[in-house]
C-alpha cells in the first residue's frame, strides 16, 4: 500500500517518532519545512504518512524502535476504511502466527497482511497482534465492547471451586471471558459463539495463540438453541435486543422459566445460559440493573427463584463494565439443587480516587466484596408483588464485611498520606525565589501554545469507521467512562503527557492528562510545549498554584473564566523544573489521599450511624 496514501495524525507521528504529541506540535511550529496537511481540520490535521516518515528521516528524528515500527504500520490499517477489513487481517496475523488457518481476504487485505507478517517476523508475530488487537479494540469501542480483565477473572472466580472441564460464553465477542477461564481451568474445553464473524475470528485467533483448546464458532447463539452443555457458563449479556428472535422461538424448551417477553432480551439470554449447564455448573452473567426489577420479567425471576436457580445478585460500580456510566449487575446462576437464599450485595461504592483525582473502580475491594460479602435473603422473602432483586433495595443497610474493608482502606490512606508527608515535609524551601514569565509571553515567543477545547460536533455519536475519542469535560474528569464521544477531527485533541487547564473559576484545576487521548470540551485548554524546555508536572504545578489562580482571577465571580495567560511560571533549567516536577506530583498524590479519606470516612460514619441507630452495640 502506497505510503503516501495514508492519512496520519499528529498523534500517530509522535507514536512512529517514540515522542509525546507536544514535541510533534512544537516541531510543526519551528520547522518552516514540516509537512503541509493533506486533510483533517484546523484542530486535527492529518498528513501523508510518507511525507512525515521522509521529514522524521531528513531531520534525524526517526526512532527505529518495535514502538515505531508499529506506528507506521496502523495507519495502513485505519486506511483500509472499514472495520470489518481491518479486523478480518488482524485475525489473521493471530491465526498464521498460532499456525492456523487464516479467513479469507481481498487483494488489498492480503498485501497488508504480508507487511504485518514481515514486521512480525522481526519483533514477534503474538505482540504484533497484541497490538493491532488493542488499537482496532480502541478505534471501535462504541461497536465492539470489552469485558475488563478483573471483571473477567472476577467472574471466573465466582464460579467456585468445584471442577470445571468445561466453559461456554454463548456471545463471547473477542473472547475476554474465555480468556479468563483458559487461565483459571488451564485443562477445560472452551467454546465461543458470537453473532459478529469478525469478533469471533479474532477471539479465536487470541484463544490460540495462548495455547487454549477453544472451539469458537460464529453464530446466534439464542436462534441456533443449546449446543454445548457446560460446567461453567460466562458471558456479558447483549443488551436491550429487539430482534432476538421473539416470534420464531415462542415454544422453545429452554423457557421453562417463562416465555421472554419481546422487551426482555436479558430474560431470555438467562434462561438460555441456564439451559446450558451440565448437572452441577455454575452460570455467571453481566446484566443491566433494570432486569432485576423491570415489571415485565418478573414473573421469570420468580419461575428462577422458585426453582433454586438463582444464587446471587451483585452489584457493581460504575466504570466496571461498559456501559462505563451504568453500574451493572452479575447474575449467579446454579444447576445443582434448589438454593433457599439469595445472596445480595451491594458492591456499587467500590471504588477509590487514584492519582491525579480521577475516580476508578476498586478491584481489590470489588472482588473482596463479591466473593465473600452481602447477605443472604430467603427467597421467600423476595417472591411478592414485585419480585426486585436489586441488591441496594433489598440487602440490609449494614454491611459487617464492607464496613472492614472500608476500615482497611482508611489505613491504606493515612499510610499513604504519612508516606507522601514525609517527602513534602523534608523539602528544603529556603532557596532564592527564581524570576518568573507569564504565560503570555512564552507564547508569543513560541515556547508554548494554548489549544481552547469547544464543543465536538459529532458529540454522542458514532462516528464513520469507529474512530471515536472520549470528550471531556471541564466538570466531569473523575469519572470512568466516556459520557460522550465524537469523531477525533471534530475537537481539540489532548494526548498523554499535555497540561490541560479547566478555566472556569468554579471547576478551575491543571493536571497533567495521563492515558488514552480526549478531546477537550468547552472551558478547557490544552498548552502544546517542547518537552526538551519544560517538564509538565512543572508546568501543571506551577499554575494550579492558589497565587497564580488569584492573579489570573481571583476576584471574579464564580461563573467567570481565568485568564490562563495572566498565569507565570519560573525560569529554571529543565533538570530543576523536575525536581519541582516530583514535588508537584507528591503534592497531588497527597491531595488525592486526603480526597480519599474524606469519601471513606463519609461513608463509615453512615455505616456507623446506621448501626448505632439500630440499637446493634453490645455493651457489656
Amino acid at each position: 500500500m502506497d505510503g503516501g496514501a495514508v492519512p496520519v495524525t499528529l498523534a500517530e507521528i509522535a507514536r512512529i517518532a517514540g515522542v509525546g504529541r507536544a514535541a510533534v506540535s512544537n516541531w510543526r511550529r519551528r520547522f518552516d519545512d514540516f509537512p503541509s496537511p493533506t486533510g483533517g481540520t484546523d484542530t486535527s490535521p492529518q498528513f501523508s504518512l510518507a511525507d512525515a516518515e521522509e521529514w522524521l528521516v531528513r531531520h534525524g528524528k526517526f526512532q527505529a524502535s518495535a514502538a515505531g515500527e508499529r506506528g507506521r504500520l496502523w495507519p495502513r490499517f485505519e486506511a483500509l476504511g472499514d472495520r470489518d477489513a481491518m479486523g478480518r487481517v488482524i485475525a489473521a496475523v493471530g491465526a498464521r502466527a498460532a499456525g492456523r488457518p487464516a479467513p479469507e481476504l481481498a487483494p488489498g487485505e492480503r498485501a497488508l497482511l504480508g507487511e504485518a507478517e514481515a514486521l512480525g517476523a522481526r519483533e514477534g508475530s503474538p505482540e504484533l497482534f497484541a497490538f493491532l488487537l488493542e488499537r482496532w479494540l480502541a478505534a471501535h469501542v462504541r461497536q465492539v465492547a470489552t469485558t475488563p480483565a478483573p471483571l473477567a477473572d472476577l467472574m471466573a472466580a465466582l464460579v467456585g471451586p468445584g471442577p470445571v472441564r468445561s466453559v461456554l460464553d454463548p456471545a463471547c465477542g473477542s473472547g475476554t471471558l474465555l480468556l479468563a477461564a483458559g487461565r483459571r481451568w488451564p485443562a477445560a474445553r472452551l467454546a465461543g459463539r458470537e453473532i459478529d464473524p469478525v469478533p469471533a475470528e479474532l477471539a479465536a485467533a487470541r484463544l490460540a495463540l495462548a495455547g487454549y483448546a477453544a472451539d469458537v464458532r460464529a453464530g446466534d447463539s439464542l436462534r441456533s438453541g443449546v449446543t454445548v452443555q457446560a460446567d461453567a457458563v460466562l458471558c456479558s449479556l447483549p443488551a436491550n435486543e429487539r430482534d432476538w428472535g421473539y416470534a420464531e422461538l415462542v415454544t422453545d424448551p429452554r423457557w421453562t422459566f417463562g416465555l421472554p417477553p419481546r422487551t426482555e432480551s436479558e430474560l431470555a439470554w438467562v434462561q438460555h445460559a441456564h439451559a446450558s449447564l451440565a448437572p452441577g455448573g455454575t452460570a455467571v452473567l453481566v446484566l443491566p440493573p433494570a432486569a432485576a426489577s423491570r415489571r415485565a420479567g418478573r414473573r421469570i425471576r420468580a419461575g428462577l427463584l422458585r426453582a433454586g436457580a438463582l444464587r446471587a445478585v451483585i452489584a457493581l460500580p460504575p466504570g466496571a463494565a461498559p456501559p462505563h456510566g451504568v453500574g451493572l449487575h452479575l447474575w449467579v446462576l446454579g444447576k445443582d439443587g434448589p438454593a433457599e437464599h439469595v445472596r445480595l450485595v451491594d458492591a456499587a461504592g467500590c471504588r477509590t480516587s487514584a492519582s491525579g483525582g480521577r475516580s476508578a473502580v476498586d478491584w481489590d475491594g470489588l472482588r473482596e466484596q463479591a466473593l465473600a460479602g452481602g447477605v443472604e435473603v430467603p427467597v421467600i422473602d423476595l417472591l411478592d408483588e414485585h419480585v426486585d432483586l436489586s441488591p441496594a433495595r433489598c440487602a440490609p443497610t449494614v454491611d459487617f464485611t464492607g464496613m472492614a474493608a472500608q476500615w482497611q482502606r482508611v489505613d491504606a490512606l493515612l499510610a499513604e498520606a504519612a508516606r507522601v508527608r514525609r517527602r513534602l515535609a523534608d523539602l528544603d524551601l529556603t532557596g532564592r525565589a527564581a524570576a518568573s514569565v507569564p504565560l503570555a509571553d512564552l507564547e508569543r515567543a513560541g515556547l508554548v501554545g494554548l489549544e481552547p477545547g469547544r464543543t465536538p460536533g459529532g458529540t454522542g455519536g458514532a462516528p464513520a469507521g469507529g474512530d471515536a475519542l472520549r470528550v471531556l469535560a471541564a466538570a466531569g474528569r473523575g469519572e470512568d467512562g466516556p459520557a460522550a464521544t465524537a469523531p477525533r477531527g471534530e475537537g481539540t485533541i489532548a494526548a498523554a503527557g499535555d497540561v490541560v487547564v479547566a478555566t472556569a473559576m468554579r471547576a478551575f484545576d491543571v493536571w497533567v492528562l495521563e492515558g488514552e487521548d480526549v478531546l477537550l470540551g468547552p472551558q478547557l485548554l490544552a498548552i502544546r510545549f517542547d518537552p526538551d524546555r519544560f517538564d509538565a508536572w512543572f508546568l501543571a504545578g506551577c499554575l494550579r498554584s492558589p497565587a497564580n489562580m488569584r492573579r489570573a482571577g481571583g476576584h471574579a465571580s464564580s461563573s467567570s473564566r481565568i485568564d490562563v495567560r495572566r498565569m507565570q511560571v519560573p525560569r529554571l533549567p529543565l533538570e530543576q523544573q523536575r525536581r519541582y516536577g516530583e514535588a508537584f506530583r507528591d503534592l497531588r498524590e497527597f491531595e488525592a489521599a486526603l480526597r480519599g479519606l474524606r469519601s471513606t470516612g463519609r461513608s463509615l460514619r453512615d455505616s456507623l450511624s446506621d448501626v448505632l441507630a439500630e440499637g446493634l452495640l453490645r455493651v457489656r
